[in-house]
């Protein structure tokens, strides 16, 4: 009887081996020859993540099918996406995208001039296309289901949620999260000392967002952005109109103008502010939080003009009455006609 037994001892132990050797094969060696982003669409089958492992370079995907279907991720796959690491295994593979543990997308915008050039640079970052955010962004009903500082958002009011930065996000992110990210990171930014501030000027934060969007546009000059926007307070204060130049350009839909002529201070929009008084519906842009700040600061000149040194060094000249800035004026469109800028 031992010498029956003894043999399949040996075979069991053989086999143990083996098979052991087969499940670290199938399990644990190396599956990832590098590191690899693998991106896992809303409503996508098990068969698409198959597809897209081999298109990444998946090592043996058989090994990949044959744990999947043992741990049931065909029944479990989850949108979003996911940087596979050089080296790692089939396990940890298919523990990672059956658990739903996507890596965030780092997303970063700038300033944009509108709500398309922003649907644009997200919609690049996440699954959300430009169209589906522009969708969103366009639909009054949609739009108005959202709030900003206690009003229901618009149009002309939706850039006002967006501040410049890097947001760490899921890629996955609908159309209706992300403005909820957004809108969640505004009301942060806005803490009781910002509020105090805008109060102490008698505007809420959409009328100082927008202030900020004309001092964004009219300087890149950060050490000269509050002297930007107390002349604009001061217009404001005194019931002068701004006459801001960023604001026509908004108005004729071209932001590539160098000098704005008289058939453009003519054109009939309430973002035109050389013919309405006060600020515009909105938003000319998004302004960052230097320029929030700046207008918040109600730094105290008596300045009320100003246009851009002749020297094209990208500051300006101050001025606190008509016949001052008219001599800066003259210097600065003296230089533009030497450069033979139209």
């Amino acid at each position: 009887m031992r010498r029956v037994l003894e043999p399949l001892a040996v075979l069991a132990c053989v086999l143990l081996v083996v098979g052991g050797g087969i499940w670290y094969y199938v399990a644990y060696a190396p599956a990832i020859s590098q590191e690899t982003v693998l991106y896992v669409p809303s409503k996508a089958s098990y068969r698409q993540v198959c597809d897209s492992l081999r298109k990444a370079g998946f090592v043996n995907d058989y090994r990949f099918d044959l744990l999947a279907k043992i741990r049931k991720y065909p029944y479990y796959v989850k949108p979003g996406r996911y940087i596979l690491t050089e080296g790692a295994s089939t396990s940890k593979v298919v523990d990672k995208l059956r658990s739903g543990a996507q890596d965030e997308v780092h997303l970063h915008f700038g300033r944009v001039r509108c709500l398309a050039d922003l649907a644009a640079k997200v919609g690049r970052q996440i699954e959300a296309d430009s169209a589906a955010l522009m969708a969103l962004f366009t639909h009054p009903v949609r739009l108005g289901s959202f709030m900003l500082d206690g009003r229901p958002l618009t149009y002309e009011t939706a850039l006002a949620c967006f501040i410049p930065n890097t947001y760490y996000i899921h890629w996955n992110t609908t159309p209706e999260k992300f403005l909820s990210r957004m809108i969640y990171e505004q009301e942060n930014f806005w803490n009781d000392a910002r509020r105090a501030k805008a109060e102490s000027l008698k505007m809420n934060p959409l009328e100082v967002i927008t202030l900020a969007s004309i001092v964004e546009l009219e300087t890149n000059r950060q050490d000269e952005k509050a002297d930007i926007a107390s002349v604009y307070l001061n217009r404001l204060r005194r019931g002068i109109p701004l006459q801001a130049d960023p604001t026509v350009k908004f108005a004729v839909g071209d932001p590539t103008l160098r000098r704005i002529l008289k058939v453009h201070l003519k054109t009939d929009s309430p973002y035109n502010t050389y013919l309405y008084r006060g600020l515009p519906p909105g938003p000319v842009c998004t302004p960052s939080a230097a320029s929030i700040d700046a207008v918040l600061a109600d730094k105290k000149t008596s300045y009320l003009y100003f246009c851009a040194r002749e020297d094209f060094s990208g500051y300006h000249a101050f001025a606190s009455n008509l016949s001052a800035h008219n001599a800066n004026a003259r210097r600065y469109h003296r230089a533009l006609n030497e450069r033979k800028i139209r």
